[in-house]
């Protein structure tokens, strides 16, 4: 309420860094970060900021007194508005030999932005932690207060090319007018669409210009992209440019245990020892293996022990292909919908949506079918669109009840046996 009655100034400089602290025996607490803000909230604001609060409350009265409080125990407000995803931080990406220079560079672009390392292009194949590393400078970024525009390159070419249509380009060019930074997930899809590449080659030169930061993420380097502008692929390379490799050994083992750790299981060093030996392509397919085990003991109610990583592991190598026209048909049978509304791509209500992310989902984990293919069964989706619903299941398997039920339940349909 009190962001849209100040200015914006007056609101990153005294509200920006505030917090509710407790409110106990009609007496509310603002933590404020200095003496500063204690004093210019008191004069400036006390009484507007107990009438909202006697509004929120449903109070006749309600005490307010504004406490100096250290910063780094304070909530930020504007942690609730965060775009990106709070599981990928610097504190949850695990670190190893064949992701230690993409790390040590994201971290220093988070420390400094636009002042080292502009632009930086992360580059690797999927699942190997560029979308993890892109959002977790922009988590630091954000909670410092900066303004920052992250999208994926799909939603950038569709926001675009709507642009045009309405003859409304200059509302969309106003988005990077005033950012401080720009982190773009998914590059490679640019390649070949010269009227955007045009766009973004002047946009980057406006950011760069200007001590802009600029971050990519693709799956290849920039001089293995194909229909890439040569101008724009040297800019590109004009910071710095680092891979990510699929994790050695070592790595594998710490990313399962920390995952464990997450998902708060107790399970066998010796089960992780195995799975972390017997998954080497990707960090999606090991937590998924590692998911997997775990679901079955929990069904079973057995140890998720060595016998049991063994069995689970040996059985997903050795199952045959699954036709994707029987994995569209379970999920649409499975969520009561018809199965040309998958299929057509058409529909975004919320459990079409979530109907159409599961069928992507198992499309790519159980019948190991490429973006492009999967884009073709479900109505011709981009393949940024795929790998965003795909991330949108793994990422709340964990922590969602319901679709982690869903997921075996459909999964127990597609096999026809108990899992």
């Amino acid at each position: 309420m009190l962001e849209a009655e100040v200015t914006r100034t007056n609101y990153d400089t005294w509200l920006q860094d505030t917090a509710g602290l407790s409110f106990d025996h009609g007496l509310f607490t603002v933590g404020v970060p200095n003496s500063s803000s204690q004093q210019w909230l008191e004069k400036r604001l006390r009484s507007r900021i107990k009438k909202i609060l006697m509004d929120i409350m449903g109070e006749e009265e309600v005490k307010l007194e504004f406490k100096v409080y250290p910063s780094a125990s304070v909530e930020k407000p504007s942690a609730v508005n965060s775009p990106f995803n709070p599981k990928y931080t610097f504190d949850t990406f695990v670190v190893g030999d064949s992701n230690r220079l993409a790390h040590a560079a994201a971290m220093a672009v988070a420390e400094g932005l636009g002042k080292t390392y502009n632009p930086l292009f992360i580059y690797g194949g999927v699942g190997l932690g560029k979308t993890h590393l892109l959002q977790a400078i922009g988590h630091a970024a954000f909670h410092r207060g900066t303004n920052l525009l992250y999208m994926s390159t799909d939603k950038f070419i569709n926001e675009f090319i709507n642009s045009i249509k309405r003859n409304r380009v200059d509302e969309f060019s106003y988005k990077f007018e005033r950012i401080d930074a720009l982190l773009i997930d998914d590059i490679h899809f640019i390649s070949g669409k010269e009227q955007t590449q045009e766009y973004l080659f002047h946009t980057f030169n406006e950011l760069h210009n200007t001590n802009r930061q600029i971050v990519f993420t693709s799956d290849r380097h920039p001089r293995a992209l194909p229909l890439l502008e040569e101008r724009l692929r040297s800019r590109f390379e004009w910071g710095l440019t680092c891979d990510i490799q699929p994790p050695d050994l070592e790595t594998r083992l710490a990313i399962l245990r920390r995952k464990a750790e997450d998902l708060s299981v107790d399970i066998e060093e010796d089960a992780l020892e195995f799975i972390a030996r017997r998954v080497q392509r990707n960090i999606r397919e090991l937590e998924g293996s590692l998911n997997h085990v775990v679901a079955l003991a929990a069904l079973n109610k057995v140890p998720p022990d060595l016998e049991l990583a063994r069995s689970v592991l040996q059985e997903m190598e050795q199952r045959k292909p699954i036709p994707p026209e029987m994995i569209i048909d379970t999920v649409a049978s499975y969520f009561k919908l018809e199965t040309p509304l998958l299929r057509k791509g058409e529909g975004r209500k919320q459990p079409v949506a979530r109907a159409r992310q599961v069928a992507m989902y198992f499309l790519r984990e159980e019948a190991k079918l490429p973006l492009l293919e999967i884009g073709r069964l479900l109505g011709g989706k981009a393949h940024s669109t795929i790998i965003h619903g795909c991330e949108r299941i793994v990422l709340e398997v964990d922590t969602n009840p319901k679709l982690r039920e869903d997921i075996i339940e459909i999964k127990r349909r597609i096999y026809g046996q108990k899992l």
